[in-house]
């Protein structure tokens, strides 16, 4: 599957915090698709798009500053996931001034192929997906105010000031 000009490129969450399946959502025109990842994939791809992109911009390349991100809007419906990705590629295509991002399934189909997603981004769309991301992903379970772990399923903060309630 490839997304030459997306309208539309983010991270989003199915579930309950504690219990979220985190995905990267494309769409363009009709088309959309969506892939399953881990919430530390999604954390550190965003963090490795921002860091490209300032690196673009030491360069010389028109890329936007960071900012606070545009669209938090949920994801787009019919959530359908293609696969779960195993690998993930992300480059620079210097001819097309776009980010290339490549979500690759460890799974094989009956051709014995794998799966790929690519999409290319523009700079301002790339600066808007890991300004998502890091939002997406810091809003998750609240901190315990006590230890700082998450709090959810078998922790829990008692009256007593213990761990027994």
């Amino acid at each position: 599957m490839e997304f030459e000009r997306p309208g539309r490129c983010v991270v989003g969450t199915v579930g309950q915090p504690g219990n979220r399946l985190f995905l990267i959502q494309v769409a363009q025109g009709s088309r959309l698709a969506a892939v399953a990842l881990e919430k530390q994939q999604a954390q550190l791809l965003g963090m490795r798009v921002g860091e490209v992109l300032d690196r673009l911009a030491e360069l010389g390349h028109d890329v936007p500053d960071r900012r606070e991100p545009a669209d938090m809007g949920p994801l787009d419906a019919p959530v359908s996931v293609a696969f779960r990705a195993a690998a993930i590629g992300l480059a620079w295509d210097q001819e097309r001034g776009r980010l290339v991002l490549e979500l690759f399934s460890d799974e094989v189909d009956e051709q014995g192929e794998t799966s790929l997603l690519q999409v290319l981004l523009t700079p301002a769309m790339a600066r808007e997906f890991a300004a998502r991301s890091e939002v997406i992903v810091a809003s998750g379970r609240q901190a315990c105010p006590v230890c700082a772990q998450p709090v959810g399923r078998g922790h829990f903060f008692g009256a007593r000031g213990d761990a027994n309630g």
